[in-house]
């Protein structure tokens, strides 16, 4: 029997809470009684200084608190599992929509390959009014359609602030001498590996017809179509529920990027991209993404969620997954340090980079907290347990959001949710070492990912020894 939306979501929030209390019974944040180390004074055990530096550690627990709370919300407060999004109005009537793919070059038959699947879902969709840019610092040569434009970034342009790398590119498209849209025209920007749905096309004609916020993101998933690394794909579940919580409450709840967004799926009016520009110097072009949100929250416009799911692949090294990592924190830090962004609209960035740097510290906590216990109040152990139950469910989350249980069967099913599980240990490691590296390495430097999968080609031969 297929259930509903609604009961899927009921049985999954049963599930977060199921969770949720098996932590806080197992480390000790529903505990009656006293426990063995109430009997213990780590002032005096461990030294003041001992003591001090294990609560300290302890505490920069906490820095994960407030996207860990909005996460749990926005799990729970939405549907989780909405049906196939409906229109609101018709294709024919939506405003003129440009989607923008910007790459370095790198890849051109990846390129051609999903422009021409984009191309395809778009007109299965009923979308009249529309046209795919390419934005490339090398020429790709996609064959000639009204529909496609390719626009290729000449080596001598500069910008006026020196921003550079994908934020070069996009300020590029914004040139009077380049630029063919209206203020009122949408751009939907996409990296050269994302693909759309049918449903993302039906959420972003809804997002533009109501017109009541200038820009707009929605969910990206990673297992879809073949899976090339399956440790990375299963570590980025965590991304999927990320967007389905955090990202969807602060944008439905509040319609501002608190805590950021990010590069891929975004949807733009184009006067108001304008507005905001990427020009934005060296600070706003290693996370052009982060740096373009936080910039245009500080000027007043306003997010929205967009329904409906769009697909790409997750890195398919181990080198890939820590460089992009890398990247994303430094340029993050980069953006949290800017001067130009004000200190209240960045405040919980802030706090969830820093929790981020501070990764290599908090995670001391899984060994300090078995071979140098300390007396805490219930409170901060009950929270404690709370932030790490609602860590280790996203990945659960993910994979169920992610794998299709038809698709896949339900013993299959449910390997992928364990093999999430046990990708947690190796995403503690990655993040750990991205963070030592951003910290310690070159700050300005955007690191591209392979995007393009070439399986390996057998070779068959004849009874002459011939290839065929």
């Amino acid at each position: 029997m297929m259930l509903n939306s609604w009961s899927k979501h009921i049985l999954h929030c049963c599930l977060l809470v199921t969770v949720i209390l098996i932590f806080e019974f197992i480390f000790g944040g529903l505990q009656w009684g006293p426990k063995d180390q109430d009997y213990l004074d780590p002032w005096i055990h461990y030294g003041f200084v001992g003591a001090f530096i294990l609560y300290l550690l302890r505490t920069l627990t906490f820095l994960s608190f407030p996207q860990v709370l909005f996460n749990f919300i926005g799990l729970t407060m939405y549907n989780a599992f909405p049906d196939k999004v409906n229109l609101k109005g018709s294709p024919l009537l939506a405003p003129f929509i440009c989607i923008r793919v910007v790459t370095r070059g790198d890849y051109p038959q990846l390129v051609k390959t999903n422009v021409n699947k984009n191309l395809n879902k778009c007109i299965d969709a009923g979308l009249e009014n529309f046209q795919i840019e390419v934005v490339s610092d090398k020429p790709i040569g996609l064959a000639s359609h009204r529909r496609i434009r390719e626009v290729v970034v000449p080596p001598n342009y500069k910008t006026s602030s020196g921003a550079l790398f994908k934020a070069r590119a996009l300020q590029y498209c914004l040139e009077n001498s380049v630029n063919e849209l209206a203020d009122h025209d949408w751009i939907v920007h996409l990296d050269e590996e994302t693909l759309l749905t049918e449903n993302s096309i039906r959420g972003i004609l809804n997002f533009v017809f109501d017109g009541k916020h200038q820009f707009g993101q929605g969910l990206i998933t990673y297992a879809n179509e073949d899976v090339v690394n399956w440790i990375t794909t299963l570590a980025d579940s965590f991304r999927v529920a990320d967007d389905m919580g955090k990202l969807r409450l602060q944008f439905t709840m509040f319609h501002k990027p608190l805590f950021s967004m990010k590069g891929s799926y975004v949807v733009t009016q184009m006067g108001a991209e304008r507005q905001v520009s990427f020009n934005n110097g060296l600070d706003g072009s290693v996370a052009e993404d982060c740096f373009f949100a936080m910039k245009a929250f500080s000027q007043g416009y306003t997010f929205n969620f967009i329904d409906g799911e769009m697909w790409e692949k997750s890195p398919f090294t181990l080198r890939d997954f820590v460089q992009q990592r890398k990247r994303w924190l430094q340029g993050i830090l980069l953006v949290v340090h800017s001067k130009e962004i004000p200190l209240k609209k960045k405040l919980l960035l802030a706090i969830s980079c820093y929790s981020w740097v501070t990764l290599p510290l908090s995670t001391s906590n899984i060994i300090l907290a078995g071979l140098c216990p300390i007396t805490c109040p219930p409170v901060m152990d009950f929270l404690c347990a709370f932030i790490g139950a609602v860590n280790v469910y996203m990945y659960v989350f993910g994979v169920v959001k992610s794998f299709s249980l038809y698709r896949f069967g339900v013993t299959r099913f449910i390997l992928c949710i364990c093999g999430a599980l046990s990708t947690i240990p190796f995403n503690l490691i990655i993040e750990n070492v991205a963070v030592i590296w951003g910290l310690f390495g070159k700050k300005h430097k955007f690191y591209v990912v392979n995007k393009e999968f070439k399986p390996a080609i057998s070779l068959m031969f004849n009874s002459t020894g011939v290839t065929i």
